[in-house]
């Protein structure tokens, strides 16, 4: 496979110049793909270069590793951090561990996806949302926990959730005077 193989066999994938196709997908595969165990760090570079692993990819990842289709699609699918949809601008975490559950993570949970009409691994229509489970932020006293990028917030309610969500969904319009 060389670095026009994608583009050769089909048209790009909608949302990819042939740039980001060839630099997020095609670069890592042809770097990894004679590593002994590639797959796992191809999927972990296509990931962080894109921000998901593209569906359109596993053909070109099944091809350079001499492996099924479906082997692929099961990796991608059995570890929880990968992603086959592009995740939201913000991506929203909330602890499922045993101190975070015991102190109202579970109502938290609800709430949230209540709120955000999405389940875990989902992203909400506007796409500025997906809702993650994650298994310990680390910050058990003072549960329970979510993160938002880099920054968790402990102890919090379900107003408190609130309020994050609306500063996330709260944008600067510009008025004109007409």
């Amino acid at each position: 496979m060389n670095k026009n193989a994608y583009s050769e066999a089909s048209s790009l994938p909608t949302g990819f110049t042939t740039e980001q196709w060839v630099d997020g997908v095609v670069s890592p595969i042809e770097q990894l793909k004679d590593k002994p165990g590639a797959l796992l760090p191809i999927l972990h570079e296509i990931q962080n270069a894109v921000g998901y692993i593209p569906p359109e990819s596993i053909d070109l990842i099944a091809a350079a590793l001499n492996q099924s289709k479906a082997d692929v699609y099961g990796v991608i699918t059995f570890y929880h951090q990968f992603r086959m949809t592009p995740p939201g601008k913000y991506q929203v975490e909330i602890c499922r561990a045993e101190s975070c559950q015991a102190m109202g993570g579970r109502a938290l949970e609800a709430h949230a996806k209540q709120a955000l009409g999405i389940n875990y691994h989902q992203t909400t229509a506007d796409g500025e949302i997906t809702l993650e489970p994650v298994y310990c932020l680390g910050n058990c006293a003072c549960s329970p926990s979510i993160r938002i990028g880099d920054q968790t917030y402990a102890r919090v309610t379900l107003e408190q959730f609130d309020d994050l969500m609306d500063g996330l969904r709260t944008h600067n319009l510009e008025l004109t005077n007409g």
